[in-house]
C-alpha cells in the first residue's frame, strides 16, 4: 500500500533528524498547514490569498503580531479560531510541542536522547517530556481562562453582543498569555487606553506568559514559603531583571515623551500618561499590544529607540516571548563586572557562572545584532532596488528588529513593503522564535553529519590578545 509505506518512510526521516532538525521541520510544517488553512473561504474573505496567508501564519506560529491584513476584518470566526490555535501552538512553546510529538515518533529513546530533548524544553533532568508539557497546558490554561472570565465580565463591557464579546476576551487572553500581540481590531487596543482593567489584565498575561514555565512553577512550589532564598538562582534573576527592565521601561518613555511636546503622550494626563507607559513598556518586551498609535509623528525617536532596545532583549527562557532573554543579558553585565574589577570569575548573587553559559551569552548577542543588521541592509536594498516608498532608517531598523524579537510593533512599514521585504520579515521572525543558536546547530549538524560522531582530541597552544 502506497500511504502506510510512505508514512513509514516518514516516520523514518524523522527518526534520522536531530532535536534542533526536528524542531525546524515540525516549525515550517506548521506554518505550511495554517497557510493553506487560512487561505481557504471558510477561513478568509477574497483579500486574503496564499501571500496574505503564509505572513499571517508565520507571524502566528512565531507569535509576533505582525500583520498585512486586518484581522477582524478579513478573517471568519473560523479562520481566527485558526489563527488562535496556531498562536497557542507557536506560544507554549514550539520547542515544547515538537519535542514532546518527538516522544510519538522516537521509540526507544536511550538515556542520552531524553537528556537531549530535555534541553530542547529547558529541562535539565530525566523526568520526561510529557509531563512537562502537561504542567505547560494546565498553567496557561488556567491562567487565560482567568484572564479571559476577567475580560468578558469587567474588561470589554462596551461590547454588547454577549458571543462577541466572549470571543474576543478569549482571543485576547489567548495572545496576551502567548506574547502574540494580535488583536480583533485594527488599532489594537488604543480605545481602551484609559481602560484599567483590559490595561492590568493583558499586563498580568503579558508578565506571566514572558517569565516562561520554569519560573511560574518554582513559585507555585514554593507559595507557602515564598522566601527569596527558597527559590532558585534562575527565578530570581529573572524576576529581579524583568523588574528593572519594566522600571526603566517605564520611566524612560515618561521622560522621553513628556520632554518632547509634539508627540501624542505630552498631550495626555499625567494617569493616563503613566498607565500607557507601564504598557509600553511591558509589552515591548515581545507582546506587541499598543493603547498609542505608533508612528515617527506619535513617538519621539529616543522613544522608539528605548523601544528597540525592550524589544530586543525580549523575555525570558522558557516564556511565550522572544529576542535575546534576560538571563542572557544578565550574564553579559555580570561578565561585563567582573572584567571591570579585574575578577576572573563571573558571579551573580554569589553563584559562579560558568564559561559556558558566558561565552553562550555573547554568541546569542552577537549573532542577533548581526542577522538584525543584515535584515536591515536587506530592507534598504529592496527599496532602493525597486522604487519602493522610502523608509528612514530608524523605521527599518524597528521593523526589522521587532518581527526578529517577536513582538510585532509596526510603525507603518510592513504593509508597504514588498513581496521580498515582507519575505525578510517572515525569514526574521521564524528566526527570531526559534532562536539563532538552533536554527544554526540544526545546519551545522545537517553539513557536518560526518564530524559530529568523531570526537575532537586536538588541543591547540594558547596565546594572549590584546582587545
Amino acid at each position: 500500500m502506497p500511504f502506510p509505506k510512505a508514512v513509514h518512510r516518514t516516520q523514518d526521516l524523522y527518526r534520522r533528524l536531530t532535536v534542533p532538525q526536528f524542531t525546524v521541520v515540525t516549525g515550517l510544517l506548521v506554518i505550511i498547514a495554517g497557510t493553506l488553512i487560512l487561505a481557504t473561504p471558510v477561513c478568509s474573505n477574497a483579500k486574503v490569498g496564499l501571500w496574505e496567508a503564509l505572513f499571517t501564519a508565520t507571524s502566528a506560529v512565531t507569535v509576533t503580531g505582525l500583520c498585512i491584513i486586518d484581522i477582524g476584518q478579513d478573517l471568519t470566526n473560523v479562520g481566527q479560531g485558526v489563527l488562535a490555535a496556531m498562536i497557542l501552538a507557536g506560544g507554549l512553546g514550539l520547542m515544547a510541542i515538537t519535542t514532546f510529538l518527538q516522544g510519538f515518533v522516537v521509540r526507544g529513546t536511550e538515556l542520552r536522547c531524553r537528556l537531549d530533548r530535555g534541553k530542547t524544553l529547558d529541562e535539565f533532568g530525566v523526568g520526561g517530556v510529557g509531563t512537562t508539557f502537561r504542567g505547560i497546558a494546565l498553567t496557561a490554561t488556567v491562567l487565560i481562562l482567568i484572564g479571559a472570565i476577567v475580560l468578558y465580565i469587567f474588561g470589554f463591557n462596551d461590547i454588547t453582543n454577549h458571543g462577541e464579546r466572549l470571543w474576543a476576551a478569549l482571543f485576547h487572553s489567548i495572545s496576551a498569555y502567548n506574547n502574540a500581540g494580535f488583536g480583533l481590531w485594527s488599532d489594537s487596543l488604543e480605545h481602551y487606553r484609559s481602560n484599567a482593567v483590559v490595561n492590568i489584565v493583558i499586563i498580568v498575561l503579558i508578565v506571566l506568559g514572558g517569565l516562561g514555565w520554569r519560573v511560574t512553577s518554582d513559585l507555585w512550589s514554593n507559595r507557602k514559603q515564598l522566601q527569596r532564598r527558597n527559590l532558585s538562582l534562575h527565578t530570581r534573576l529573572v524576576i529581579r531583571t524583568s523588574l528593572i527592565l519594566i522600571l526603566i521601561g517605564t520611566v524612560g518613555l515618561l521622560i522621553t515623551e513628556s520632554l518632547s511636546q509634539d508627540h501624542f503622550l505630552s498631550s495626555i494626563g499625567w494617569s493616563e500618561r503613566l498607565m500607557s507607559s507601564l504598557f509600553g513598556s511591558i509589552s515591548a518586551r515581545t507582546a506587541g499590544f499598543t493603547t498609542v498609535n505608533l508612528s515617527l509623528e506619535s513617538i519621539s525617536d529616543s522613544g522608539l529607540l528605548l523601544l528597540m532596545a525592550l524589544m530586543f532583549i525580549g523575555a525570558s527562557p522558557g516564556g511565550t516571548g522572544g529576542g535575546i532573554k534576560t538571563t542572557t543579558l544578565a550574564a553579559l553585565m555580570a561578565a561585563t563586572r567582573s572584567t571591570l574589577r579585574g575578577q576572573d570569575d563571573v558571579v551573580i548573587r554569589n553563584r559562579q557562572i560558568s564559561d559556558k553559559v558566558v561565552l553562550k551569552a555573547v554568541g546569542i548577542t552577537v549573532a542577533s545584532l548581526l542577522f538584525v543588521l543584515v535584515m536591515a541592509l536587506l530592507l534598504g536594498m529592496s527599496s532602493s532596488l525597486n522604487g519602493e516608498q522610502a523608509f528612514t532608517f530608524l523605521e527599518m531598523l524597528f521593523t526589522c528588529i521587532s518581527a526578529f524579537a517577536t513582538v510585532g510593533f509596526d510603525v507603518g512599514v510592513t504593509q508597504n513593503l514588498s513581496h521580498f521585504g515582507q519575505l525578510v520579515l517572515i525569514v526574521g521572525m521564524f528566526v527570531g522564535r526559534l532562536g539563532i543558536l538552533l536554527l544554526l546547530s540544526a545546519i551545522w549538524e545537517a553539513v557536518n553529519k560526518d564530524r559530529l560522531h568523531r570526537q575532537n582530541r586536538i588541543g591547540y597552544p594558547r596565546e594572549d590578545l590584546y582587545v
